[in-house]
């Protein structure tokens, strides 16, 4: 049994503990929990779906306060906090901070009004709530994202032969979760000494921007062999870019984030693997750790890694691999 499923199980043991509790609850003593996810992407949109059937599965009474910002960015997603907090009526915020170092200060302030923080698929800090700088979210339930870098960087050096140049097309330099990827990444091809990082670009979080850049730099380095796209956005400019150019069978694409464009992709021999993240779970695990707390559990654990499902072409077709498609409909 790997560790990551032996966590989440317990998790679920611990959350089930507190049944007879639920059974018992007072219609009046409704929880209100906010949810307040990065941006309208396919991977937040199953998280929310995960958020909203653990809602539907409590026993206990609870409102949900659903508030999803327009682009990826800290100083879209702050005033949208600032109204939350301002609400005045939010016991629990399961948020994906845009920024790990920006919404430190807002969530804070949303903490010291009486509104417990838990983090889902980002963190602030450096994601260590128990003896990091740090330390007052409740939780951090998400992938471990260093991880997830180094199995794309493997994957794709084994499909490249461990020779060539690779290239990272990325979001935005301050967001916990794709600097952790690039991070993972450079340290995997770093394994391959015939193998070298030539660029980075960050398309902040927009797929047009991501194609350009991409072209740019296929243009640019004629020899490229291979293309991380660290997340939803990033992923589907690269593949579309290497389509484009007439490089499908030339440049190897790996694509973090598993939605139905990026699978199309991989059918279409575009994009060579898959890795995806289980947004579902970190979505349902946060409300039912929010109920939880609010019971009295105060044994939660700080930090939830909630593991991956990598699809290539072989395996997509599995209904155990393929149900962590991103499917929104």
């Amino acid at each position: 049994m790997s560790k990551r499923f032996l966590l989440l199980t317990l998790v679920g043991l611990l959350v089930l503990s507190i049944a007879p509790m639920l059974a018992v609850a007072q219609d009046d003593d409704t929880i209100t929990i906010g949810f307040l996810p990065g941006v309208v992407d396919p991977f937040y949109q199953v998280m929310e779906i995960g958020v909203r059937q653990a809602v539907e599965d409590s026993a206990l009474p609870v409102e949900l306060v659903v508030q999803i910002p327009e682009n990826f960015n800290p100083s879209v997603q702050t005033p949208i906090l600032d109204a939350l907090v301002a609400r005045g009526d939010l016991d629990y915020l399961i948020i994906a901070a845009t920024d790990k170092e920006q919404l430190i200060a807002p969530l804070q302030a949303a903490h010291d009004a009486g509104i417990e923080i838990i983090s889902v698929d980002t963190f602030i800090g450096d994601g260590d709530y128990v003896n990091g700088p740090v330390t007052f979210p409740l939780s951090y339930i998400g992938s471990d994202n260093v991880e997830g870098g180094r199995i794309a960087a493997e994957a794709l050096a084994e499909n490249v032969g461990g020779t060539g140049k690779v290239y990272i097309q990325n979001v935005t330099p301050g967001i916990s979760t794709t600097d952790q990827r690039a991070q993972g990444f450079r340290e995997g091809i770093a394994e391959f000494p015939d193998m070298e990082v030539v660029s980075e670009d960050f398309n902040n979080d927009d797929e047009n921007t991501s194609v350009q850049q991409t072209s740019a730099t296929l243009e640019r380095e004629s020899d490229l062999v291979g293309i991380f796209g660290t997340n939803v956005f990033s992923a589907n400019g690269a593949g579309i870019a290497v389509q484009n150019a007439g490089l499908s069978d030339a440049v190897d694409v790996i694509a973090f984030d598993a939605t139905t464009f990026a699978v199309e992709q991989l059918r279409a021999g575009v994009v060579s693997l898959v890795i995806a993240q289980k947004p579902f779970d970190m979505g349902y695990l946060a409300v039912q750790f929010a109920i939880a707390h609010n019971q009295g559990v105060s044994s939660l654990p700080k930090r939830v890694p909630t593991g991956y499902a990598v699809i290539d072409i072989e395996n997509v077709d599995d209904p155990e691999v393929a149900r962590f498609i991103y499917q929104v409909e």
